[in-house]
Formats: structure tokens, C-alpha cells, sequence
């Protein structure tokens, strides 16, 4: 079932206290949407009617139902559905380039901003991995498909591991980047020194309130800083401060740190709890899906060797590739490279080789 484009006409939404042009679900408000022409440079990631959310691009925005909640969806392309999972501190943005080079290559491309963040509902509760994981397979229904390679990179990444055991009719591929298997995951954070202290922003996360100010305090400024601490040093380019402004400017939309720290909370606080014992007795099970597993070599937040050992969980062909020189964004940092063994990838019929 598809909602209404909340983009399109119709009553005005309340305006977001940061930004009085932009409605709290991320879309603009009346007076952004007659505001006159500025310079691109001035606003990038801005537009006319898409506020700090819906960008202008070669894509379509539009809402979806799934999972008792409403997710915001940039598409464009046609053929076999894939659908793109983003990470901390982003938001469906992060895949700009991949969405083109997918849509060129014959597929239909879709990038969603998951719960809680960019255009998509935030919602008081439900940030564990399993009902976000279901939030992402519920999408793939909503749009009418019978399934989908998912492409996610860290958060994205680690819920694409979990929807692949979840509901593996509905992952035809599944490709992870910057993220080590759940399992993999949990027991590097808890029994590597160097892997804890580099997830050390996730520790951070567990205090009350004080994490979502510290994200939005001087217009997001601690966004920025993230992104380029934790890319590579191979391309200069990235990031720009127009791409941080695009992330800074996305992350102070009311709720949205909120509601980016909750997933990680939640995957802390529930190591000893028994919803988290079951989750992680839950991801035993293998993936049967052939799996393309990618990472930066310089990643300075998900150590290579905390992702190298992912293998072990998957019982398909299973691909590991290593970007030398990048960091945690080799889709941002190198999206040439990135778009084009994605794509080869996805096209081998034969992944196994």
C-alpha cells in the first residue's frame, strides 16, 4: 500500500522550530515552497519544495506503508528492485550516487530513509534491529515486489544482515558495507579492546539526553566532525562542507537525534536482557543468500578485522572485497569504484567465483 506523497499539495504541516521552512517530517512548509531562487551553493540539499530531505535529483520522492509506520523513498530506474539502507549520521542522501548508476544499469533503485530519520515517521518506539528489519522488508511488499537485493552500509548494513534471517524469500542478494554480521559485531564491541574503544560513540549513546544535544548543539556541528573523522584520507573531496551542511542541516529536524541514538541504545542496553539474548540466539541462523560484504581498509569506527570474520554466518558464495586508502564511506568516498562492483556483483550470475 502506498501513502500520499506528504511532499504534494494539501494542508500545511507545523514548521520545524530549527528551520521554520521545513515541516517536522522533513518536507517543506508553504513558505519554503515560495520562497524565491537562491543560489545552489547557498542551499545545497535544499529545494524549492524538498526542504533538507526531499532533494531534487534524476529520482522520484514518495511515501510508503509498512510496518504500522510511513518511510520516505527516493526511486528511479527500472528492472530488479534494489533497495538501499543508510547509516549513522545519515540519511537516503548517502546513495545519491549509487541510485543513478543502479537506475543506468537496468535496476530499479530505491533508497529509503529509515525509521525515525529524514523524511520518515518517528515514532515513540520500535528502534529494536528485528522490528527495523521488518520495517525494511515491509517496504520491499509495499512496493509491490517479490524481493530485493539490500544494500546497506552500517546501521543499514547491520539491519540488511538481520532482515536476510528474518525473512530470506524476501532477499534475493544482499550486499553489506563498513558493518560486521550482528553476532560478529556484538562480540568485538564486547571482547576487542581496540574495537570497543573505536565504537566508543555507541558507549557514549547509552547516557540520557545528553547524546541527542551534543548532535544538534550548534547546528549540528558534532554531525559534521563524525563524517570527516571517520573517512578515509584517500579522496580530499569528501567530505565537502556542502555535503556536511547537506547531513548537518537533516540531523537537526526535530526527533531525529532521538531517534538515530535509539537502534544503538537499544543493541547495548539488551546484551543481558533476554529480548537481546534471543535476538542474538535469533542471528545463529546462517544466511542462505549470496552476499557481497564490503569495507573501507582505513576504517576508523568498524575495525577491517571486526568485519573480517563475517563469513562464518553465511552458507551462500560469499564475496569479501577491501577498498584500500578509504574509510567508513566507500560508497560517498569512492562512488565509482563503490557503483561499479556493486553492479558487476550483482549482475554475475555466477557470485560464487
Amino acid at each position: 500500500m502506498t501513502a500520499p506523497d506528504s511532499s504534494a499539495s494539501g494542508p500545511a504541516r507545523p514548521a520545524d522550530p530549527v528551520n521554520p521552512t521545513v515541516a517536522a517530517d522533513g518536507s517543506a512548509t508553504a513558505a519554503d515552497r515560495t520562497a524565491p531562487d537562491v543560489p545552489s551553493a547557498a542551499l545545497v540539499g535544499r529545494t524549492a519544495a524538498g526542504g533538507p530531505v526531499r532533494l531534487d535529483g534524476p529520482w522520484t520522492h514518495r511515501d510508503v506503508a509498512a510496518n504500522g509506520a510511513r518511510f520516505h523513498i527516493a526511486e528511479v530506474g527500472e528492472g530488479p528492485l534494489v533497495l538501499l539502507l543508510h547509516g549513522f549520521p545519515q540519511f537516503w542522501w548517502t546513495w545519491r550516487h549509487q541510485l543513478t548508476a543502479l537506475a543506468d544499469a537496468g535496476f530499479r533503485a530505491v533508497a529509503m530513509d529509515l525509521r525515525g530519520v529524514g523524511g520518515s515517521d518517528r515514532t515513540p518506539r520500535g528502534y529494536d534491529p528485528a522490528n527495523l528489519a521488518l520495517d525494511v522488508t515491509g517496504v520491499i511488499r509495499s512496493l509491490g515486489e517479490p524481493d530485493a537485493a539490500l544494500v546497506g552500509h552500517d546501521l543499514g548494513g547491520y539491519l540488511a544482515w538481520t532482515a536476510a534471517v528474518m525473512r530470506p524469500k524476501l532477499v534475493r542478494r544482499l550486499v553489506v558495507s563498513s558493518m560486521p554480521h550482528p553476532r560478529r559485531w556484538r562480540s568485538s564491541m564486547l571482547s576487542d579492546f581496540a574495537q570497543s574503544r573505536a565504537g566508543s560513540y555507541v558507549w557514549g549513546f547509552q547516557r540520557p539526553w545528553l547524546p541527542e544535544r551534543q548532535l544538534v548543539a550548534d547546528d549540528a556541528a558534532l554531525v559534521g566532525e563524525l563524517i570527516q573523522d571517520w573517512a578515509g584520507p584517500r579522496t580530499p573531496d569528501f567530505p565537502d562542507e556542502d555535503t556536511l551542511d547537506v547531513y548537518r542541516r537533516a540531523m537537526s529536524i526535530p526527533s531525529t537525534a532521538h531517534c538515530s541514538i535509539e537502534p544503538y541504545r537499544w543493541l547495548v542496553r539488551s546484551m543481558a536482557r533476554p529480548d537481546g539474548i534471543q535476538f542474538n540466539r535469533r542471528m545463529k541462523r546462517p544466511i542462505r543468500v549470496p552476499t557481497l560484504h564490503l569495507h573501507g581498509s582505513l576504517d576508523p569506527a568498524v575495525r577491517t578485522r571486526s568485519s573480517a570474520g563475517s563469513g562464518q554466518f553465511v552458507e551462500a558464495p560469499y564475496r569479501w572485497r577491501l577498498f584500500d586508502g578509504v574509510g567508513h564511506f566507500p560508497h560517498e568516498e569512492d562512488p565509482i569504484g563503490f557503483s561499479n562492483e556493486l553492479i558487476n556483483w550483482l549482475k554475475d550470475p555466477e557470485p560464487d567465483r
